[in-house]
């Protein structure tokens, strides 16, 4: 939020800056700038605040990172916003067990997303904490005990001088200790059973863990499956949903993914049917990581959108900035349909042509807000 503050608050310097000078007037005399004059003067009516003329010097918002788009009727595709998470495939997971009972150690290149080679050490296990001590250390001296037993009564059983059941005895005791005893358990490294990368560690550092607990997960494989879970009044839609665009929390941009072309289990969200799509992952993504998913129906034609970043929102109304000419922009109403996660569906409002800005709003918003008409520059056309 501080960030954001001394970025509002640098934006809002060069616009006092920007408004200092005089600019030239806007172009008035073009049919497009009167087109759209008519849009603001609708915008007042519908209770919004219209501007009219929003003047920027082009060297400023070029600098400002302002870029536009004319936008032109397109296929756009039909769109159900719903949620899915990473399920787990089977046989594409390993998961690394405790060795012994004690806390928890990570190895420092033991993080999400690295590569891990089979027999690697992931974590070691301190036993020190374990109340009633280290009963893998107790084990180590009864097998420790029972050899040296064993080893006595050997000889002694070939001379005739032990009987036959207390060697049994002696053998017996033996191949019990040998089986309570762990060397893995004894050295406490928690190693990779498989090679692959780690998806998840599933203990935090320093924690308690008893034998056989599970402390890290491995991806074998790179695939990754995605169980997106569609609302079952959408279930005839099911068959023609062949893609979807997907997001999430640990990844900066969408991913387009390309559905499966079978189920991979039979379990799903009650009230929701599952559609499972696979993709490529780079170990950053874990198995249970919950995705925002927009799932792409049947192509429609002679649609007008625009990038979901061109779209504002003030007081309830949404609205995109259109550029007139070189310095002048307006504030445009616009109806917003369905959004695919990247461009969002114009109902109204805008004209194939319009030069919308795509890029950089925040620098028209500034101009606008400014409120300062320069030297010479009427809004009466």
């Amino acid at each position: 939020m501080y960030k954001n503050m001394k970025y509002y608050t640098l934006l809002n310097a060069i616009a006092a800056a920007m408004f200092s000078v005089a600019l030239p007037a806007c172009h008035a005399d073009n049919d497009e700038l009167k087109h759209h004059h008519h849009g603001a003067g609708e915008e007042a009516e519908a209770g919004g605040h219209s501007h009219g003329e929003i003047v920027l010097d082009p060297h400023m918002a070029e600098k400002m990172g302002v870029a536009t788009e004319k936008v032109q009727p397109g296929a756009f595709s039909d769109v159900i916003h719903t949620s899915g998470a990473v399920v787990e495939a089977p046989g594409s997971t390993a998961i690394v067990p405790a060795p012994a009972s004690g806390t928890v150690r990570f190895a420092s290149n033991a993080v999400p997303g690295s590569k891990v080679s089979r027999g690697a050490s992931v974590a070691s296990i301190s036993t020190s904490a374990v109340a009633g001590g280290n009963a893998n250390e107790a084990a180590r001296l009864a097998l420790a005990s029972a050899k040296a037993e064993l080893d006595r009564v050997t000889p002694l059983h070939a001379d005739g001088i032990v009987s036959t059941r207390d060697y049994n005895a002696a053998r017996a005791a033996y191949d019990a200790a040998r089986a309570a005893y762990s060397a893995g358990a004894s050295s406490g490294v928690a190693k990779a059973p498989v090679s692959g990368v780690i998806s998840g560690l599933l203990v935090s550092e320093g924690a308690y863990v008893n034998a056989g607990d599970a402390l890290a997960q491995i991806s074998s494989s790179a695939d990754m499956t995605l169980r997106a879970d569609l609302p079952e009044r959408y279930a005839r839609q099911a068959p023609m949903l062949t893609s979807a665009r997907v997001g999430f929390s640990s990844a900066d941009s969408l991913f387009t993914l390309t559905r499966s072309a079978a189920p991979v289990s039979a379990t799903s969200t009650p009230g929701y049917v599952p559609v499972y799509f696979t993709f490529r992952s780079d170990g950053t993504i874990p198995v249970g990581a919950i995705a925002d998913v927009y799932l792409l129906g049947r192509e429609r034609g002679n649609v007008i959108s625009v990038p979901v970043e061109a779209i504002s929102e003030q007081q309830g109304n949404t609205f995109v900035y259109v550029r007139i000419d070189e310095d002048c922009y307006h504030k445009v109403p616009v109806k917003v349909g369905a959004s695919d996660g990247r461009r969002a569906e114009i109902l109204s409002g805008l004209e194939s042509g319009s030069d919308v800005v795509v890029a950089g709003a925040t620098a028209v918003r500034l101009a606008e807000s400014s409120g300062v008409v320069p030297e010479g520059h009427s809004h009466n056309h």
